[in-house]
Formats: C-alpha cells, structure tokens, sequence
C-alpha cells in the first residue's frame, strides 16, 4: 500500500496524459514555448514521480519563433503499442498535429510526422489501438459548418496508417458535447472496453466551467450516446473559494489487476488567483452501469490517494523544492529555457561550479529566444534565491532572478549600472508598463539574490559581505497570476541577462538557484 499526495506533479504541469506499459506509468503533458519541450515523468506506484527527460529536445522537433508563451505545444498524448511509443501533439503555430516515436521513453524520439494543417485541423490530437491493430486519429476541430461561437468544436476520428504516418480514409464528426451549444470540446481520448467505444474528454473552458464528460458507441464511425450524468466530473459547483479549481482535461489508466485511474488537470488559488497553472492530480475511477465514475462517493479531488502498489520511491522526484548547483556537464532536466535552450545562451564549461548565461540583445520582455533558465513555481510559500557574480559593462546591461509569468507580467531583480557604480533594482513589468520600484548599491562580487514569497505577496532580499539586506517589501504578486496576466502557464522563477538591444560580450555567472519550500 502506497499513498499518492495531490497533486502528483506539482507545478505547471497541464494536460496530463498517461499511459502504462507492464508495471511502468508514463506521463505527458503541456509545455507551450518553453524548451525543450513535453516533460516525460515515470512511475511504478503511481505516487512517486521521476522525470525521465522531455519528448521534443531538439529544434528540429520543436520549432518556435517570436511567439506568446502560451503558445506553442498544446496537449500531448503518450500511448505504447507493440513497443514503440507514439506522442501525438499540436504546434500550434508551426506545423500543428504531429507525432513522434520511441523505443524508449527516456528517448531519443523521432523527428516529427506531419499530419499536414489542411489534412488534420484543429488541436488536442490522440490515438487510440484497436484490437485488430489499426490505429485512429481522435481530435477536435473548428465546426466545419461555420464557427457560430467561440469554442463551438467538435470531435472526430480517423485512420492514420502507421507506416506512412499519414491520415487515410474518411473523417468523421463522432460527438459535440455534453450539453447544446457546449463551448471548447477539447482533449479527447478513446477507449475501449467490455465491447464499447469510449470518448472521455474536457469541456466548459480551461476556467471556472471546466469539467470531464464521456460518451460511448458500439461502433468507432458513429454518434457516440452520452452519458446521463454528465459531466461526470467537475469542481464548477464548489465555488471560486475551494482549495482546487479548475479541474479537468482527464486521461484514464488500468493497472494489471483491473483496478482504474484518472490523471488531470487542476488549479490550487491563493487569494482566488493561481500563480502555479495547472497542475496533475490523480483520482481513482470505477465502472457502474456501463459508465465511468471519478472517486466515487467523494465526486471530487481528494488530497490523498490511497493506492494498492507497493512504494516505489526515486531518488531524484517532482517535490515541492529544487536546489541546483551546476558541477554536472549538462543542464538539470528542470531548468526550461523560451523558446530553446542551447549553447548559444549558457556554458557549464566556461567556469567550472557555475553556470554561465551569455549576455544578449534578447530581452525577456519581448517574445524571443532571451537568456533565461527558469524552474517552474511549485508553492505560494516558498523562497527562491541564486547566487550571481555580474559585473555590468554599461547601463544597458542586466543580470540576476526573474519571476517570470508572461513576457509583458513579470518580476525581476537585476543587477545593473549607474553612475553610483553597481545597483541591485527591483523592477516590475506589468501589463507591459515598467517601473523600477526598488534600489541600492552594491560591493563588487558575488552577492545572494533572495526573493520570500507567502501568499501573493514578496520580499526581496540581498546578502553581501555577510549582510542580509531587505530591498523591498510587501510586493504585490497578483499581476503575476493566469487571473490577471491570461495565458495557459503558470510562473517560473529563473536566472537571466541581457544587454537590451545592444550588442555585448559579456556573462553573468551563478553559483546556484534553489527553489525552496518554506
């Protein structure tokens, strides 16, 4: 007996997708422009996460070009098939639906097959098995009789032929949603069981309308029937104040004893905003009359799950902190980059100990390639520091902690020059207005950059020649929250420089970045 805590991944980690293979659980989800692309997490008991890499390493598979955070890779979908695994997911601005396969999870994955964007419109692709083999496309799409709303979608299916990666066939539209006029149809998955086709998917919206509903057919090219008790899960009905929010956008799993799961997505608020996106949690799920049913006699998330596995711990799991310190010759899997994450911004080589960030033009307020490595935020409690060694060469350059959210809602506080020598500034970018709110001098060398977070608010601290110096208090974090700021991410907390548009050959170094829960 094992005990999973909620949520199973914490952090922005959305659109959950699993898959088992013998005693191994494999996990997808949603990484929109950070690089690389497709976190990858295993398990053996369901509780204990380990992430094994990122599907879509390489540029090849995962180009991105100026684009809004929240664009990029919408959704992805892991399934395992006479052993090769398949990822099926959607660049949403270069390319759309594609897949790419493995022998091992832990990769190297393909290059990507393009389903072509007239060919396969629309997003939230996955793939279902059959068990004479053949393989079926199921996603959403705009309706093909004229779009007469935001989000009026619809579902369908068709062959792809696994041996030119190709859709062949015809397509067909195999259900709407739960109720009429329903709104963003979204992440469906097919299954099949006890001689039914069933179609679980998300509807309502990412926000307060969320929910799962499910459909069957006895036949895959057909009308699928509706549950009568749709949606069969959703936290719509608790109210904005209840500790999770947001839930839906499920994938369901048995293990080897015919026992059954459910990954997906949730929010945690604070103050009825979420820093943290969306996060995984897991719920179990029986059959009844035919139907699935999500934790039944709870009809909501629990934060604990009582599981039949014997504990499988790793030694290196999501938790709730990550310390980092950079003596290893490749980058931690956690540490994401914008857009790519190459030599081109950093060298672990260049300084032994540190990890060296290049100063570019690239500024993080614009949507580009900046040089940035962030971790995903994980708590409203927590603290974050690094430690930095920048020696600015001219005003137009900056170093040091960014809490980054979207390129126009971030916070960050940053080493730079003035005419009073070296200066450690608060800035805060809102809404793509700026202000330096904060300020002093510094010592030459490597300083401590501290930024304390309880509850939506901040304190920013710097420790210098044995001082532990408060720069400002009471920051207010709202601005930096999917309430205020849109978008589909939650925040990451990161080590960055520029040089703002000019040409530079400068560095800032780091000792290390921690992430710690307090």
């Amino acid at each position: 007996m094992t005990i999973a805590r909620n949520p199973i991944l914490k952090g922005f980690y959305p659109d959950p997708s699993i898959c088992r293979v013998g005693d191994d659980y494999y996990i997808v989800c949603s990484s929109f422009v950070y690089f690389p692309g497709v976190p990858i997490f295993h398990s053996r008991d369901l509780a204990h996460w380990e992430q094994i890499g990122h599907v879509l390493d390489r540029e090849s598979q995962l180009p991105l070009n100026g684009e809004e955070i929240s664009r990029g890779i919408f959704a992805p979908t892991i399934r395992e098939y006479e052993g090769t695994f398949y990822m099926i997911t959607t660049n949403i601005d270069d390319g759309g639906n594609f897949v790419v396969t493995a022998k091992d999870p832990k990769g190297p994955w393909s290059e990507p097959y393009y389903l072509g964007e007239k060919e396969c419109p629309g997003i939230d692709p996955s793939l279902f098995f059959d068990d004479d083999g053949k393989c079926y496309y199921v996603g959403t799409r705009p309706n093909p009789e004229g779009v007469r709303y935001n989000g009026d979608w619809e579902i369908w299916v068709q062959e792809l032929d696994l041996d030119t990666m190709k859709l062949v066939g015809e397509s067909m539209a195999i259900w709407k949603g739960a109720v009429k006029d329903v709104i963003w149809p979204e992440g469906p998955h097919l299954y099949k069981k006890d001689g039914y086709y069933y179609l679980i998917h998300a509807e309502g919206g990412t926000g307060p309308e969320h929910a799962i509903s499910v459909a069957r057919s006895k036949e895959l090219f057909a009308w699928f029937e509706g549950c009568p008790r749709n949606p069969i899960f959703t936290h719509r009905n608790l109210g904005k104040d209840y500790p999770i929010i947001y839930a839906g956008h499920g994938d369901i799993v048995d293990d080897k004893d015919g026992n059954w799961y459910i990954v997906m997505l949730a929010s945690r608020p604070c103050e009825k905003h979420c820093s943290l996106g969306r996060e995984t949690f897991l719920a179990k799920v029986v059959w009844e009359d035919g139907w699935p049913v999500i934790n039944p006699g709870v009809g909501k998330l629990t934060n604990s799950v009582d599981l039949p596995f014997e504990e499988c711990p790793f030694p290196k799991e999501n938790e709730w902190s990550d310390q980092l310190k950079f003596y290893d010759s490749s980058l931690d899997d956690r540490l994401v980059g914008i857009e790519k994450r190459d030599k081109d911004i950093y060298s672990l080589e260049e300084r032994p100990g540190f990890l060296r960030l290049f100063t570019r033009p690239e500024r993080i307020e614009d949507m580009c390639h900046p040089s940035y490595l962030g971790l995903r935020q994980k708590d409203y409690s927590f603290k974050a520091n690094c430690g930095v060694d920048f020696q600015p060469a001219n005003e137009n350059e900056c170093g040091g902690l960014v809490l980054f959210q979207n390129h126009e809602n971030h916070l960050v506080i940053e080493i730079v020059a003035k005419d009073v020598g070296r200066v450690l500034q608060v800035r805060k970018c809102v809404k793509g207005s700026e202000a330096v709110t904060s300020s002093c001098v510094l010592a030459d060398g490597l300083v401590e950059l501290e930024l304390a977070v309880k509850n939506q608010k901040a304190q920013v601290y710097v420790v210098a020649d044995n001082q532990y110096k408060l720069i400002e208090s009471d920051i207010d974090l709202l601005p930096y929250t999917t309430e205020e700021a849109g978008g589909f991410v939650g925040c990451t907390v990161g080590m960055y420089t520029s040089s703002n548009g000019k040409s530079s050959d400068n560095h800032c170094d780091f000792a290390w970045l921690n992430l710690e829960k307090i």
